[in-house]
């Protein structure tokens, strides 16, 4: 089972690469895979009190898969953005790879999304929740190597997150 100290960290040449897509072939490993982004997602909402999604390269699977757990937890294999509103919006953009900084970026409002469940269903999701939006485009964004502070606005995009207090 991975850990916190698995997740690969700003600076690691992996997280600049492009990920393969997922198999069907490779469906077997998929449920390990989820319960590693899950646990390592745990532990960061536990110590920095964030997490809505992770990518698997970010803790080295370099495979396009992406696992949220907002109100439930959801598996996306081999996702695709089929289309991106031309309106966008900025936002203070957090990762998991560098939690204590935060970066200015721009992000479509709504998008739709193809992509494959843990069962190999085919689905297709349209997003208009401007939340949700940002957060699967972040997440996507890691299947190809791109961080959002390579998505900065500008050079003062940039801040540290304050420190959370534990109550």
């Amino acid at each position: 089972m991975k850990k916190l100290t698995d997740l690969l960290l700003l600076g690691d040449p992996r997280l600049y690469e492009t990920c393969e897509p997922v198999q069907q072939s490779e469906l077997p490993l998929v449920a390990g895979w989820v319960a590693d982004l899950h646990n390592v997602m745990e532990e960061i909402r536990a110590k920095y009190q964030f997490g809505r999604g992770i990518a698997a390269p970010q803790l080295g699977i370099m495979k396009r898969l992406i696992y949220l757990n907002i109100d439930r937890p959801t598996v996306l294999i081999n996702p695709e953005l089929t289309s991106l509103s031309p309106e966008a919006d900025e936002l203070w953009d957090d990762c998991m790879s560098f939690p204590n900084l935060l970066v200015r970026v721009r992000r479509h409002c709504r998008l739709t999304l193809s992509f494959r469940d843990e069962h190999w269903q085919p689905h297709t999701w349209t997003v208009d929740d401007w939340a949700l939006a940002e957060l699967i485009q972040h997440e996507y964004d890691h299947l190809d190597g791109v961080l959002c502070t390579m998505r900065a606005i500008d050079a003062q995009s940039f801040r540290w997150r304050p420190t959370p207090t534990n109550n």
